[in-house]
């Protein structure tokens, strides 16, 4: 079995590379340069996602692909959801997973990650999309780990009484992994805590790790964007930033038990002190 992972020296390719690595499947590393060493990889790919063309050829004759669209501009993210569908159109894999990356995937709300799940489910192979809510590793940004070492705070842009069901990136490699095997399971996989956690409850976790009093801090999406803009640009924190204010009106950001992992995969993702652990805090 061959699958190919976008991303594959990113935050969210390299556990899904590593993960199937440990499994014993053969991994085709799609990077920017062909020149990357990729642990686990079998082959490493140079793939473009502005070009069609070559993204058909690292999909022909793939078990899997396992795709998410970069932070990158919206018409960008566009561009490569088009491409991505038109590639998968003509090459035929016979599974593509899809993790949204917390992007709204509802048609009525749009967006390119919404436009790559509806061109996916028209092209007639097997698709998937895990919809994560937030990424744990979030919080391990300077602004808001280094906050929490140097005052005991745990700073974030959501409402203290805001419950999320946190994922982390290795819960994403450990669904797509799974969904590979399970090609009869289609749709939305919803991947989080359940029942889903409130910031203080977070920030109890952190304390219980690192043995000291840690409280939540709720801070303005705005402030937020100051603190993540120079990681990822300013084009894609004031977008980040606009999500979260966006966000405050809703009533939380729980998965759905009906699709959840747990229910579809039997699979718990991990809780906070246990990711913790894992990522060796």
């Amino acid at each position: 079995m061959t699958y190919v992972i976008h991303g594959a020296t990113g935050a969210q390719g390299a556990p899904v590379v590593a993960a199937l690595a440990a499994a014993g499947q053969s991994v085709t590393a799609l990077t920017r340069h062909a020149d990357v060493v990729v642990a686990g990889a079998k082959r490493v790919m140079a793939a473009d996602y502005g070009s069609s063309a070559e993204l058909t050829e690292a999909y022909r004759g793939a078990d899997g692909v396992f795709v998410h669209l970069p932070v990158v501009s919206e018409e960008d993210r566009q561009a490569y959801a088009r491409n991505i569908v038109a590639a998968v159109r003509v090459a035929r894999p016979a599974r593509v997973v899809f993790s949204s990356s917390g992007a709204p995937i509802d048609p009525e709300t749009g967006g390119a990650a919404a436009a790559l799940v509806g061109g996916l489910a028209e092209t007639g192979v097997s698709p998937a999309a895990i919809t994560p809510a937030f990424y744990l590793e979030n919080l391990l940004m300077p602004y808001v780990l280094d906050t929490v070492r140097e005052r005991g705070a745990l700073p974030y842009p959501i409402r203290a009484d805001f419950p999320v069901s946190w994922a982390s990136h290795l819960d994403i490699a450990d669904a797509v992994v799974a969904l590979f095997d399970r090609p009869d399971i289609t749709g939305v996989v919803s991947v989080g805590q359940y029942p889903a956690i409130t910031g203080p409850d977070l920030a109890a976790a952190f304390g219980a790790h690192f043995g000291k009093d840690v409280v939540f801090e709720q801070i303005t999406p705005e402030q937020f964007r100051s603190s993540v803009a120079p990681l990822i640009g300013e084009g894609p924190a004031a977008d980040v930033a606009g999500a979260y204010a966006a966000m405050s009106t809703l009533p939380d950001r729980s998965i759905t038990p009906g699709n959840s992992v747990q229910k579809l995969l039997g699979i718990t993702p991990r809780t906070t002190g246990q990711w913790l652990t894992d990522v060796g805090l």
